[in-house]
């Protein structure tokens, strides 16, 4: 059973018609349902997360989704430092330059951050205020930054 709408499939084909030029990974990170005990805690959301990037993946042949196991990749999972929290999804792009890591079920105001992050990474810009620009351009080391999405 489909989780978007009718009208939001029509709204988002137009979108990603209309701005997507690179094509956009969408690596999920998950753990499959297993009767044995594994080093990483049961993924409540697991599941529902891998249909919603499904869903989203099926709208544009430029929106791509890999599902990994997070146990059998543990190497590529340590290489982009996840820390065993599930779901995870590591987007790529040709044109990004730094890595782009989303953890948690990307539902509510999330889609519409994750939906504007796919459009983001296939241009190989940003919204940033010529401000914000000035200063990213200054550092001269990496930076993680965290940014926090809850419903209010």
């Amino acid at each position: 059973m489909p989780i978007l709408r009718d009208a939001d499939r029509s709204y988002l084909q137009g979108l990603f018609s209309r701005n997507l030029r690179d094509p956009v990974t969408l690596t999920l990170f998950t753990q499959r349902e297993s009767p044995l005990e594994t080093p990483i805690p049961p993924c409540a959301t697991c599941r529902e997360t891998e249909e919603v990037l499904g869903e989203l993946a099926s709208l544009h042949d430029k929106v791509r989704l890999e599902v990994k196991d997070m146990v059998s990749s543990a190497s590529e999972a340590q290489h982009y430092r996840l820390d065993n929290r599930l779901p995870v999804v590591v987007l790529h792009s040709p044109s990004s330059k730094g890595l782009l890591r989303y953890f948690g079920v990307p539902a509510g105001y999330e889609f519409a951050a994750l939906v504007e992050t796919i459009v983001d990474l296939s241009k190989g810009t940003t919204r940033l205020s010529p401000a914000s620009r000035g200063k990213v351009a200054t550092l001269t080391k990496p930076v993680h930054i965290q940014v926090m999405v809850t419903p209010t």
